[in-house]
């Protein structure tokens, strides 16, 4: 499935993004948002890999690993969401007040 690959590079490389700007920041927020839209794009990117390995391999080995993988990628992105919605408020005022 052509879809689901790209879906697979396009999230793993806003992982790798916001990993990168996650290193170079400096406000603490900032950084804790970062890590919490960095942590959806990881679940995402493990969730659609697993999908993904369900239609290459039709066997019990593969459909075990696979739900295994979706369901860690879907803990993993929302946990990073529920993360990213907690601090937007208080990297908007850390950032407002920096600009001071």
């Amino acid at each position: 499935m052509p879809i689901l690959v790209f879906i697979i590079v396009l999230s793993l490389s806003f992982y790798v993004f916001y990993k990168i700007k996650y290193v170079r920041s400096h406000l603490p927020m900032e950084k804790k948002l970062l890590n919490g839209k960095s942590s959806v794009a990881l679940g995402i990117f493990v969730a659609f890999f697993g999908i993904n390995q369900l239609f290459l391999y039709q066997t019990t080995l593969t459909y075990i690993i696979g739900i295994l993988f979706i369901a860690l990628g879907a803990a993993s992105a929302w946990a990073g969401f529920k993360s990213y919605r907690y601090h937007v408020p208080y990297a908007v005022k850390e950032a407002e007040e920096m600009s001071k």
